[in-house]
């Protein structure tokens, strides 16, 4: 659990072994304080289902679009950074969904220039409004997961071979995933890259760039959690980047700061990372 004041609190939840192909790691917080408190949210292209209890979770889109969570909501695969404010009273759970099982779960699957939408909406019946009273009326976050993962159960749909194969390059893969799963399966390449599209609402060039940007991330909190000095050619050199303003393009790209103001502000921004 991760204090941030007296009365604010969040913690990253781990998933049951039975959901890992399904759901990354669920994320909740409380803010009990008089004040609301700003975060903000890095990219993940995660599709994230949201839930608001106790006082309404307000975001601003990339856009600059004010949307407010009066239940819940699900975010597109956020491919940008979102600041969000936690009014006081409100108790947050989010849901983050891993590569193709949002479409796994609803038969479509969410992209970035779509508005946020209540998942009723695509049901075209009051489910997830049902849904979200019953866990209302819950005390814990763990039963309020419980419950949400006892829910989604029966509605988990097989997955495509193809997309079983693409989630297993990792973000350190410097391989074309699609060639490679393209040749694994006998397909043409753009028969995979319209799958890719298809099932996880964004392109495999979009999520190789953002890959190359998490790893710089992942880089720059090892140093500073081990206070070492930073050696920015390094840096670039393994991340993959030509050069520091190739660099500097992404980071005001996926959270509108330089490196050097996303290392000033990083407490405040909340990373939702895949596995």
């Amino acid at each position: 659990m991760q204090a941030e004041g007296q009365e604010y609190s969040s913690e990253r939840i781990p998933v049951p072994p039975e959901f890992r192909e399904v759901f990354t790691h669920f994320y909740v917080a409380q803010n009990l304080t008089s004040q609301p408190v700003q975060k903000t949210l890095l990219p993940s292209f995660q599709t994230i289902l949201l839930f608001s209890f106790g006082a309404k979770l307000s975001f601003t889109s990339p856009s600059g679009t004010t949307v407010v969570v009066e239940k819940c909501l699900l975010l597109w695969p956020v491919k940008q950074a979102i600041a969000y404010t936690l009014p006081p009273g409100i108790e947050l759970l989010a849901a983050n969904f891993k590569a193709d099982a949002f479409y796994r779960f609803f038969g479509q699957a969410m992209v970035s220039d779509a508005l946020p939408v209540h998942p009723d909406e695509l049901l075209h019946e009051n489910c997830f409004t049902n849904l979200w009273h019953l866990l209302n009326d819950l005390q814990t976050p763990a039963g309020r997961i419980g419950y949400l993962l006892d829910f989604c159960r029966p509605y988990l749909k097989d997955r495509d071979q193809a997309l079983v194969s693409l989630a297993d390059f990792s973000s350190d893969s410097r391989l074309n995933p699609v060639k490679v799963v393209a040749q694994q399966t006998n397909q043409h390449e753009r028969t995979i890259q319209l799958k890719h599209k298809k099932y996880l609402g964004y392109s495999a060039k979009e999520i190789s760039r953002y890959q190359r940007f998490l790893r710089v991330v992942e880089m720059l909190e090892t140093k500073v959690s081990e206070t070492e000095k930073f050696d920015w050619q390094d840096i670039l050199s393994q991340g993959g980047y030509y050069d520091q303003s190739q660099l500097i393009h992404d980071f005001q790209h996926y959270v509108g700061l330089s490196p050097t103001h996303f290392l000033r502000f990083q407490q405040d921004i909340c990373i939702a990372r895949p596995d």
